[in-house]
């Protein structure tokens, strides 16, 4: 029986959390070849490839999302195995949530920070659906949740913001064309699926889910191979280079989600809350960015 060796999903992990294998490198101390060699070695292993090497920077195939899914629970078992015994208990470490493909890169960014200024510290980070992060962060399984929702905001009004909504398209005009609107979605439990069906049905429109994808970044080839059109964060499409769809005929305005830093009660990790503040005021700063720029529209605050 072939077993999997943690060093190897670690390197994995840390690719994929860095965005980058010169990085990933430093943060592991070693070299960059010497991660590459771990990851064609995991590759083998597994009998798949996880990295798309047709896609720009560090994109995951439809395999590689489902392998980095079991590292990351594999990971968090083994690590709570030590945690239990030889480390001295679950709360020495920093167990962070994030909603998968909308904050991740700058969270990210703000954690790699914190961790530096506290070196001592362990963390554990998680990417999910929003409602399984939060639901999560309620059960106690984490002590700080960046996620994005409908109706649940932190209880801190310093660490929420408005996130708005958007459709996007390759080709813009897809939608007004006859027949059903094709819709692009992520999985059967994200945000922006519920927002789009939603907001599809009240207004009576017809549509066809051409497309279920289990990532943003498969959601975006998909739009922009022209097969239909994406509702996610207007940020999010205009970065990936979509074009923002305004004043359709068709599509409903979609409601803003409302985005938020929320902190377990009881967390007992120093600057915790400055943490929480640094990563508010990044997603504002972002907000307020977009808010300049010429497609930029009255967003629904939540």
């Amino acid at each position: 029986m072939t077993n999997i060796p943690t060093d190897l999903l670690r390197t994995l992990i840390a690719v994929i959390d860095l965005r980058s294998f010169t990085r990933a490198a430093q943060s592991l101390g070693v070299t960059q070849p010497a991660v590459s060699a771990q990851i064609k070695r995991l590759q083998l292993m597994l009998g798949v490839d996880l990295f798309d090497k047709s896609a720009p920077g560090v994109t995951l195939t439809a395999n590689g999302e489902v392998m980095v899914n079991y590292a990351r629970r594999m990971l968090a078992l083994n690590d709570q195995m030590l945690d239990a015994t030889t480390r001295g208990g679950a709360a020495t470490r920093l167990r962070v949530g994030v909603a998968v493909d909308y904050f991740e890169g700058v969270v990210l960014d703000e954690l790699v920070a914190f961790r530096a200024q506290n070196p001592g510290l362990r963390m554990q980070i998680t990417a999910g659906h929003s409602a399984s992060v939060l639901r999560d962060l309620r059960r106690g399984d984490y002590d700080l949740v960046v996620a994005a929702s409908e109706s649940e905001e932190p209880q801190n009004e310093r660490r929420r913001w408005s996130e708005p909504s958007a459709w996007g398209a390759a080709l813009p005009g897809i939608a007004e064309a006859d027949g059903p609107v094709p819709l692009l979605v992520v999985g059967e439990s994200s945000l922006s699926r519920r927002l789009s069906v939603a907001a599809l049905e009240q207004a009576g429109v017809d549509y066809e889910i051409v497309y279920v994808g289990g990532s943003f970044a498969g959601l975006i080839q998909a739009a922009k191979a022209g097969l239909g059109v994406a509702c996610w964060a207007r940020r999010l499409l205009r970065d990936a280079g979509l074009t923002v769809i305004e004043n359709s005929r068709r599509l409903p305005k979609v409601p803003a989600v409302c985005g938020g830093v929320h902190i377990r009660d009881g967390a007992p990790f120093a600057g915790l809350d400055a943490l929480a503040d640094a990563i508010a005021a990044r997603m504002k700063g972002l907000d307020d960015a977009a808010s300049e720029g010429p497609t930029r529209r009255l967003a629904l605050y939540c």
